[in-house]
């Protein structure tokens, strides 16, 4: 094996087979960034509806737990596979990229609404009543008084999430996703050893992932201090 690999390392190496796996590498991390980031963002919400107590929001409240319980259980191949279908049963003509997007996006959501869930109810129920004491309403009560303290407990849960959900999109290749996992079939398709191609981009993923371990740890450090 060994002498294979070293046979076919300066094939390997060259100019487009680089390029291509760079802008696959690309591909997984922007798949992973705005679907995490729009997750982060309809999760927050949800977050939100859950905790709230107002009769008026109860069918939100409802819905909102149906979603979040139903795709927290659900395989991301499966919700992937189920959304390319939608989308080709409604006639829309979008990418395999969008597909992926919106399917990480369904998921996001989910888990990281139970996870910013998880960090307001940590903050003392005494620093919420003091809240209503001043009279603040929820858009306030969350600025200036809850998520202050939430973040230490929402942050680090959400970064492993972010750093796991980078290898899980490898499964957007089923699909088409030019992704990086995509990337070594190609090659290994093309005559390269399967374990030249997959283990370059087993380094790639690690090339992706500990750098943002790192920054959340540096990030977890930074709000302690604060």
């Amino acid at each position: 094996m060994w002498e294979r690999i070293a046979e076919e390392l300066p094939r390997f190496f060259t100019y487009y087979n680089v390029i291509f796996f760079l802008k696959a590498m690309f591909t997984t991390f922007l798949l992973s960034l705005v679907g995490c980031l729009l997750g982060s963002v309809m999760g927050g919400v949800l977050a939100v509806i859950k905790i709230t107590k107002s009769n008026l929001l109860r069918p939100l409240r409802i819905a909102a737990v149906v979603y979040v319980e139903f795709f927290r259980r659900i395989p991301f191949l499966v919700t992937l596979l189920l959304i390319f279908f939608v989308f080709q049963a409604l006639g829309l003509e979008v990418s395999v990229f969008t597909v992926a997007v919106v399917s990480v996006w369904i998921i996001a959501t989910a888990f990281i609404a139970e996870i910013v869930r998880s960090g307001l109810e940590a903050v003392p129920k005494t620093q919420w009543e003091a809240a209503e004491v001043l009279n603040f309403n929820l858009r306030q009560t969350l600025k200036m008084v809850i998520l202050p303290q939430a973040w230490k407990v929402i942050l680090p849960p959400a970064f492993s999430f972010f750093v796991l959900f980078i290898k899980d999109t490898a499964l957007a290749s089923q699909i088409g996703v030019v992704e990086l996992t995509y990337s070594a079939k190609v090659l290994n398709n093309k005559g390269f050893s399967a374990a030249l191609a997959f283990g370059f981009v087993l380094l790639l993923y690690y090339t992706i992932s500990y750098p943002l371990t790192k920054f959340g740890t540096w990030m977890e450090k930074k709000i302690e201090i604060s």
